[in-house]
């Protein structure tokens, strides 16, 4: 992680950017931050019960 401020909030994965709050000018939606970065990566995130 890497400290912010401003209330930025952006995720990345290996160098590339897969979730910013600041380019979509809102908040994440519940899980969709793992699902994007489970696919950056090459994973299938865990079901949710």
């Amino acid at each position: 992680m890497i400290p912010s401020g401003g209330g930025l909030f952006e995720v990345l994965a290996d160098d590339t950017v897969v979730f910013s709050k600041k380019a979509l000018d809102r908040h994440a939606e519940e899980g969709e931050v793992l699902s994007l970065f489970s696919e950056a990566i090459g994973l299938e995130p865990a079901p949710r019960a």
